[in-house]
């Protein structure tokens, strides 16, 4: 069995040569990284990411990477390339290919088949001089010292390298296009991250629950209506306006202060000047609005600036928001 402090120290070390491989891509990028992205940028086809072994799964997900951020991409592993998936290739794509060594047996197959159909060729490898490199339209260096492998064999540092690079890719067209987050949430319907982007605070809040008290109102009664309506808080409206707001905290603090509530209203324990949130605001809104101001519950106003109801946190917790 290893040594704790071996394994940690492997551990460590591992991340220190890849990120030292990660900071040194900031010296190869160059003008064919720029004219990649501005040709990509204007290409009327898609991109078509190409690899094998290792490299192919870095492809892979590139292409997740760029179809999520409004640049179409499509996957084609290098080997079945040759045999029946070349036709994958549109006229007016662009081709980028990953390999290392530039100079694997597929890859000098593949490159001259995309040269003929006239389709330009953008190498992501690790070597400058090879034969994917010189046959390329542009050629971005991911070039490491070495794998974080011990044998310097396992592609590890290598990956992580052709990685980021397809990343600054990616997040360069991205900003070209300027893809907002509302283009974002198109691409991202499902799970936490869609609600996130799409999920407005109208889309949560209950207005058949609607928790509220006058200024008047008995002490006793306000409690009676917070523990029914069960969202920790009511609205304080005076004539349809809101004045105020009282959570389960300002009854706690109150319980603390007075041992007779019979004579106290609404109006001597409520907080004045409450938060509220536009029920078209986005439900991630509400979110920052929560944490921003340390409170659990926003008030939720109407277009017409109405009292509608309350978003409290367990409703974003619920939805997966937080």
């Amino acid at each position: 069995m290893k040594n704790t402090n071996t394994i940690i120290d492997k551990a460590l070390l591992t991340i220190d040569i890849e990120s030292k491989a990660i900071a040194n891509l900031k010296k190869l990028i160059n003008s064919d990284f720029e004219k990649a992205v501005n040709f990509i940028f204007n290409s009327k086809g898609r991109v078509i990411i190409t690899g094998i072994g290792k490299s192919a799964i870095i492809a892979n997900k590139i292409v997740a990477t760029m179809n999520s951020t409004g640049t179409p991409a499509i996957f084609m592993h290098a080997a079945d390339a040759i045999h029946g998936d070349l036709g994958n290739i549109q006229e007016e794509d662009t081709v980028i290919c990953i390999s290392k060594s530039g100079n694997t047996p597929e890859i000098k197959v593949l490159v001259p088949f995309i040269q003929n159909y006239g389709n330009k060729i953008i190498a992501l490898t690790g070597n400058p001089d090879s034969f994917l490199a010189t046959n390329a339209d542009f050629v971005l260096n991911c070039a490491v010292e070495k794998e974080a492998c011990p044998n310097n064999l396992a592609p590890t540092t290598s990956t992580t390298a052709q990685l980021v690079m397809g990343d600054a890719l990616a997040i360069c067209l991205l900003d070209l296009k300027d893809f907002s987050s509302k283009d974002f949430a198109k691409y991202h319907p499902g799970g936490a991250l869609g609600k996130r982007l799409y999920l407005r605070v109208n889309d949560l809040v209950n207005t058949d629950t609607v928790p509220a008290v006058t200024p008047e109102t008995n002490v006793k009664d306000v409690i009676i209506e917070i523990s029914k309506k069960r969202l920790g808080a009511a609205a304080v409206l005076d004539n349809g306006v809101i004045s105020g707001m009282i959570t389960d905290g300002d009854i706690r603090r109150m319980l603390e202060k007075h041992s007779d509530i019979s004579q106290l209203k609404a109006k001597d324990i409520m907080s004045t000047n409450p938060k509220t949130l536009d029920a078209d605001a986005m439900a991630i809104d509400a979110l920052n609005t929560l944490e921003n101001f340390g409170i659990t519950q926003v008030l939720v106003l109407n277009d017409k600036k109405e009292y509608i109801g309350i978003i409290h946190l367990h409703d974003l917790i619920k939805e997966g928001i937080f």
